[in-house]
């Protein structure tokens, strides 16, 4: 297998420190242009049958009075392309010029009939000119340059096409729909993904268009924040930046949707990377709008620091994921799992409080347990927990009340200092765990070197205005050969004046976009959530790390937003099949209504359960087919059977 490095591409970006737009010139969709010097623009995709006129034009009609600025239609025949037109007439007749967006995948006669109806036409590059058969296939270069002529002979009638009706296209990549030959020669990487999407993009500049959109999607937010990283550093060598659809595809539901998707997205738009939004999210398409609108306005209308953040060294590969380099301070840092703290300082702390950190306790039995979501650490702050602790939780205090503790209490309860002076002027440290406040401003940054052979763990601790200087201490620490292990502490407010949220999913998306970037970087040891609910709170750390891929503790689905191919009701089905497996930790079901997001958009998944007929689903291990064409009352005890033959199937506790 041949790999390009494309690790000398190191600027991405035009800013580190603070989110600043990639420059990316204007493709006029419609009446709606797109590009640097436009807003970010926010859109979704119908659900309905595309022949079902009157359907697809109220569910659009929905959606434009949601917020969403391009609406995108599947096409995956020939009569379906001729009804955008229908559709298109009807919404143009009641007032609606929002643009249409074709969405094409195995039919190119489909797409070129499309672009002479729509404003936009979405291509798959991984199957326009391809049928998957995940076959590894040995090229030589000519044998590969004979490749890419067939792509040019079917794909230069589109450009050309295009061209001529002034229609936008979105080259729009997806991670697990890969070509045979992209995943011969460069594997399933963020590496292959931008060189499916430069082999047509060649074919758009050498027949002289520019009306191009280009999207790298996959359900890892990891994979899909490295593959945008590595198209934008790639066009900033060629020159020409194209503007960006961002967006984690098959996200799923409820909030880890959300924070998948704010993960994802919020660690790209903090780069100033990205021009449009979509938030695949497996629930009705009009609901996407406000969620894809909070996190733009998350970046929009951020706070701006008092001090500014110098410009950091990227001291990051910013294309392949590798966490920070720490030792270890008990189970902090080096090869530990990223550990959550629970701020219970506000009331004073009772056995029944912990039941909202993931620790139970019976009275009956004497007894505690945990979840796979129980803290690891409790801030106490000046309140001594006036009970034993269950094993697994450990206490943390202010210096004052952890000076007061009796000797043996000590060895299970840590101080936290308010910054590196507090820290070393104290008489009593322990010699496990300190946890100490490190800010920019100050003696810290001086003082910090002194201290990087103690038992400390650092403490990011900031407001949302100076976030900023999070990511430009870690650099900082990186460059100067610090290996403290750190966590971030952040005390975040929502945006209130946004009624289209909950209270709760404000927080979450919130807390999301202002992690990401130290999380997709692998910057950070722990956090530590504060200013909410503590249930919210420790949900919303959990599932951050989940999302990030940094501990996983519970059962990942991966499951697509639906639209007009989708076989079955993905809602329904996505909720009744995690009631029945949510206590698989680690596992990853991808749930897909067509076989167009079946076996090509489910890559990172274990199990696929995928529409493949009316009223028939076929169950794959990985990509590989393993029960084809169940009939679908049959299909979630035969997934269940194919999980314990695995020797993966857990039972549920009673």
């Amino acid at each position: 297998m041949q790999a390009t490095d494309l690790r000398t591409f190191q600027a991405y970006c035009t800013a580190l420190a603070r989110p600043q737009r990639l420059p990316t010139h204007e493709v006029r969709v419609g009446e709606v242009p797109l590009g640097s010097m436009y807003p970010v623009r926010v859109q979704s995709m119908t659900t309905t049958d595309t022949m079902d006129t009157a359907g697809t034009v109220a569910q659009c009609i929905r959606m434009i009075e949601a917020g969403c600025e391009y609406i995108r239609i599947t096409a995956p025949s020939v009569k379906e392309a001729q009804n955008l037109a229908e559709i298109k007439k009807e919404l143009r007749s009641r007032g609606y010029h929002t643009p249409l967006v074709a969405d094409i995948h195995f039919t190119p006669k489909a797409a070129e009939l499309a672009a002479r109806i729509v404003e936009k036409v979405r291509i798959n590059p991984g199957n326009y000119a391809d049928k998957k058969k995940f076959e590894t296939i040995e090229y030589t270069d000519a044998s590969y340059q004979a490749e890419l002529d067939r792509i040019y002979q079917r794909f230069a009638p589109l450009v050309k096409i295009c061209k001529e009706y002034g229609t936008a296209m979105r080259i729009g990549t997806n991670h697990g729909s890969l070509s045979d030959r992209i995943m011969s020669r460069y594997g399933d990487t963020p590496e292959g993904m931008v060189e499916s999407a430069f082999e047509f993009l060649r074919i758009c500049e050498d027949l002289g268009y520019d009306q191009v959109v280009l999207s790298m999607k996959a359900s890892n937010p990891q994979v899909m924040v490295q593959a945008y990283r590595l198209l934008a550093a790639r066009m900033l060598t060629n020159g020409k930046v194209y503007p960006l659809h961002i967006g984690v595809t098959e996200a799923g539901e409820g909030e880890d949707g959300r924070i998948k998707s704010a993960l994802g997205c919020g660690a790209l738009l903090a780069d100033g990377i990205g021009d449009t939004i979509r938030v695949s999210l497996t629930e009705p398409p009009e609901e996407e709008m406000p969620v894809g609108r909070y996190i733009v306005n998350h970046y929009l209308h951020a706070p701006q620091a008092a001090q500014p953040v110098p410009e950091p060294p990227l001291v990051v590969d910013p294309f392949r994921f590798s966490r920070r380099s720490t030792r270890q301070v008990m189970n902090f840092g080096g090869d530990q799992l990223p550990r959550v703290i629970a701020d219970l300082s506000i009331a004073p702390v009772q056995e029944t409080t912990l039941m909202s950190i993931g620790h139970y306790y019976s009275p009956t039995l004497d007894k505690w347990t945990m979840t796979e979501m129980g803290a690891d650490y409790l801030f106490a702050g000046g309140r001594e927990v006036p009970f034993m602790l269950p094993n697994g939780l450990k206490a943390l205090y202010t210096p004052e009340l952890y000076a007061l503790l009796p000797e043996a209490a000590r060895e299970h309860a840590f101080p936290v200092f308010d910054s590196v002076n507090a820290y070393q002027q104290s008489p009593l440290k322990s010699t496990q765990l300190n946890l100490v406040h490190y800010r920019y401003e100050g003696d810290d940054r001086i003082l910090v070197d002194s201290i990087a052979d103690h038992p400390v763990v650092l403490v990011l601790n900031e407001t949302e205005e100076a976030l900023p200087r999070m990511r430009w201490l870690m650099f900082d620490l990186i460059q100067r050969g610090i290996r403290l292990p750190a966590i971030a502490r952040v005390s975040l407010q929502p945006d209130e004046t946004d009624t289209t949220q909950t209270a709760e999913a404000r927080l979450q998306l919130t807390t999301s976009c202002a992690l990401a970037q130290l999380l997709i970087d692998g910057l950070v040891d722990g956090l530590w959530l504060q200013n909410g609910p503590a249930d919210v709170l420790n949900r919303t750390a959990f599932g951050l790390l989940q999302a990030a891929r940094a501990r996983i503790t519970r059962t990942e689905y991966i499951s697509c937003p639906s639209c007009g191919r989708t076989l079955f009701d993905l809602q329904e089905t996505t909720a009744h099949i995690r009631k029945h497996t949510e206590q698989l930790k680690g596992v990853k079901i991808a749930i897909m209504g067509c076989i167009v997001n079946g076996p090509g958009e489910m890559a990172d998944a274990d199990y696929g359960y995928v529409g493949s007929g009316p009223g028939v689903i076929t169950l794959y291990r990985g990509k590989e087919v393993v029960v084809p064409k169940v009939p679908t009352e049959q299909a979630l005890n035969r997934l269940v059977d194919l999980i314990r033959e695995d020797g993966r199937w857990l039972e549920v506790n009673p």
